[in-house]
């Protein structure tokens, strides 16, 4: 915190986070009240958000790799901000339709896809290695504030001026960013040139071949890609089922989605100290393994106050376990990778594990109409429960701390013999902020 451009990277994080809690809550209750979308739309609302990942996933890493980070992330912020300010002015002219938010919500996704893979490779031109489980902890701890404070503020909107004209906060947050980020006053390095007769494609396969060829990152991908689609179920169905079942008004949903992210914010505070007490590795197992069976709290939730309470505890514990989850994770894949590979690793990961995404808001938007809601949170729980297999499968559940840099950048197959063991690993950045695990 005593390094300025740490300080202004925080920031921006901050406020694009907190606008775009807000238009968790917002969003969908476009589509439910304003919309009267049924529960099915509400999902490929969801899915829409999130098809960036499998459509442009793995060439933003390639090309995040040619440029420099902080003009990419700039821009990325201003066309978010751009596509959900088109929200209101539609509103306004009365022509808002559920094809324009699904437009909204695929350019913000690509939008996000470059952002995210760029702040990931940023942060280690900032922090040095030994400092990035601190850095990570402190933008889980402004991420987590932002869940807590946000849904509920969005809610209070929703009640007063109306969904379609909260979301406004999130393209204010999106500028506050890009000032945030341009205000940053370290000279970013220019990225290697490409090698002659390098191709894109050529480029993707060394990042794709680093990663599989990896066991730890193999398993961790496969993990966090389980618990994506778990949690693309539960996003896609929470809003149908907290105002039609459980019965909330926009500003009940606002405070049981913010009562839930306490857990991520408690957890952000208490990974650092976890992973040093019980070993980075076991951290990773047990974050999932102690609060996936507080899931089995969604599909029992009912009509009322106990029914908006035990979906809250349930969200609050699981989300406190992905969070620590999360910040154990990301920090060992961030310091054992070489710098020039940042970028493809990253997104090689984001493609693989929130490529499940879409098909989970499919999956729960499609249950949730066939067999309602609460049927859909029967499942999502039940493959919550199932998340920590590969983990207990995997050489992870003999370890109690996770190799440093040398001995993590030698794959177990020798494909991806660029991974030098001497590499001065350094990168930045973290997940999707849900109630479950996210990459």
């Amino acid at each position: 915190m005593r390094l300025r451009d740490f300080r202004l990277l925080l920031a921006g994080a901050a406020t694009g986070q907190f606008g775009a809690q807000v238009t968790l809550v917002a969003l969908p209750l476009v589509a439910v009240l304003v919309l009267d979308a049924p529960a099915f739309q509400v999902g490929l609302l969801t899915a829409a958000e999130t098809a960036a990942f499998l459509l442009v996933g793995l060439p933003a890493g390639a090309l995040t790799d040619r440029m420099r980070k902080r003009p990419l992330m700039i821009r990325a912020d201003l066309v978010r901000a751009l596509a959900m300010a088109s929200i209101p002015a539609a509103a306004l002219a009365d022509v808002l339709t559920m094809a324009q938010l699904y437009a909204v919500a695929l350019v913000t996704g690509v939008a996000t896809v470059f952002f995210d893979v760029a702040h990931q490779s940023y942060l280690p031109q900032i922090l040095p290695r030994d400092q990035l489980v601190a850095g990570n902890g402190a933008l889980e701890t402004v991420r987590s504030t932002a869940h807590v404070t946000g849904p509920g503020i969005g809610g209070g909107l929703v009640q007063l001026v109306g969904a379609q004209f909260a979301v406004i906060l999130d393209a204010i947050g999106y500028l506050l960013s890009a000032l945030f980020l341009h205000r940053i006053g370290r000279a970013e390095e220019a990225p290697e040139p490409a090698a002659p007769g390098a191709s894109l494609r050529k480029e993707i396969s060394e990042g794709v071949r680093f990663v599989f060829g990896h066991p730890l990152l193999r398993v961790i991908a496969l993990t966090t890609g389980l618990a994506n689609l778990c949690t693309a179920v539960l996003m896609a169905t929470q809003t149908v089922h907290l105002v039609r079942t459980v019965g909330l008004q926009a500003a009940g949903l606002g405070l049981v989605l913010s009562a839930s992210a306490v857990g991520g914010l408690l957890g952000a505070l208490c990974a650092g100290r976890l992973a040093a007490r019980l070993g980075q590795a076991r951290v990773i197992l047990l974050s999932l393994l102690v609060t996936g069976p507080f899931a089995l709290l969604w599909p029992l939730s009912t009509h009322g106050l106990a029914g908006a309470v035990l979906f809250a505890t349930g969200s609050a514990a699981v989300s406190f376990g992905a969070v620590v989850y999360n910040v154990a994770q990301v920090s060992f894949r961030q310091g054992m990778c070489p710098p020039r590979l940042l970028g493809r690793m990253n997104a090689t990961l984001r493609f693989l594990m929130w490529g499940t995404l879409p098909l989970g808001a499919l999956i729960g938007g499609a249950l949730a109409q066939t067999y309602g809601s609460r049927t859909a949170l029967v499942w999502c729980a039940v493959g919550i429960l199932a998340v920590p297999l590969p983990l207990l499968l995997s050489p992870l559940r003999r370890m109690r701390d996770l190799p440093g840099p040398q001995d993590a950048a030698a794959p177990d197959d020798g494909t991806a013999a660029d991974a030098a063991p001497d590499a001065d690993a350094r990168a930045g950045g973290d997940e999707r902020p849900a109630p479950a695990p996210t990459g």
